[in-house]
């Protein structure tokens, strides 16, 4: 049992334990706790799948949450390729109902390999959402949807950084399937595997993961292409709306190739106008990122233009 960190101290954590962190939009103040939904003391960690396949994006909808669940989802999403997406602080509508003898056990950290089976869900159980920190991991849940050895190594790292800065041992790590009797989460891996892990882990000395990746992205070659930042939102911002309009700025053809190969717009439609399929894919790619609202608008940001770019071939210029 524990006092919440803040904000910055679980992403310090994370950094520390050699993570690989990616910020979404004003996430310290992404939060479900209110009057009437409390957040703490801390209990210990779970583990979830979402459920989602591409080219559905985890990180927004666990951000967003849906109709009749609204987010965030969790505080942080772990993609395939091993990033950890900072979405929510705070509660965050993840465990749900659980069993109490589930809680007293993780408490305690009083189990042998497992803790005792639920038989409490979230029609009965007790609220998990005040009691866990909470990480989604990108997912179909079918047993079958491999899980790569950068998104493992990742669980297991941000996992151990939370045990490790309140001082828990793995035993204070469970699925979402050892909490709620009415849940399957995660499948594809076993929970005392990871509990031995993380175990394993916290017995050594945080140090940077030396190669959080096994495909890092190359960099940018020389010479790619260069987007002027202000003359796209220019362009952007110009005349969207008007059909056949001229290209007003040749850069504008980069992006929309890169929206393109990104399959949010059609080939056809990359004519360099800043037109309004264009405005509508750039804020599809905006919401992609876990933007949202007037931070999804279709106008490029720095942030979402580099790593459109990062991603793409081409730089920006700020």
């Amino acid at each position: 049992m524990a006092t919440p960190m803040t904000a910055a101290q679980f992403e310090a954590a994370l950094r520390t334990e050699g993570v690989e962190v990616a910020e979404v939009g004003d996430w310290q103040n992404h939060t479900r706790t209110g009057a009437g939904r409390p957040w703490g003391p801390v209990n210990g960690v779970v583990i979830h799948h979402t459920v989602t396949k591409r080219p559905a994006d985890p990180v927004r909808i666990c951000r967003d949450g849906y109709s009749g669940l609204p987010g965030p989802l969790c505080h942080a999403v772990i993609t395939k390729d091993g990033t950890v997406h900072l979405i929510g602080w705070g509660r965050t509508n993840h465990a749900g109902g659980g069993d109490p003898a589930v809680l007293a056990a993780v408490t305690a950290e009083s189990y042998g390999s497992r803790p005792p089976a639920p038989t409490k869900g979230n029609k009965d159980g007790i609220d998990g959402n005040r009691h866990f920190y909470g990480f989604e991991c990108e997912n179909l849940g079918d047993g079958k949807d491999p899980w790569p050895a950068a998104q493992l190594d990742a669980i297991e790292r941000a996992a151990t950084a939370l045990c490790r800065i309140h001082g828990w041992s793995a035993k204070s790590v469970i699925g979402h399937l050892e909490w709620s009797d009415d849940k399957s989460d995660p499948r594809g891996f076993t929970m005392p595997d990871l509990r031995e892990r993380i175990a394993a882990r916290l017995a050594e000395r945080p140090a940077p993961n030396p190669d959080p990746k096994p495909k890092p992205k190359p960099p940018t070659p020389p010479g790619a292409p260069v987007v002027d930042l202000s003359k796209i939102i220019a362009a952007a911002r110009r005349d969207p709306s008007r059909p056949g309009a001229p290209v007003s700025y040749p850069g504008v053809k980069i992006v929309e190739q890169a929206l393109v190969k990104e399959g949010l717009l059609t080939a056809s439609l990359a004519d360099g106008h800043y037109g309004t399929a264009t405005k509508k894919a750039y804020a599809a790619w905006q919401r992609a990122l876990g933007y949202s609202g007037t931070d999804a608008d279709g106008i490029p940001g720095q942030r979402s233009l580099r790593a459109l770019g990062t991603k793409r071939g081409f730089t920006i210029t700020p």
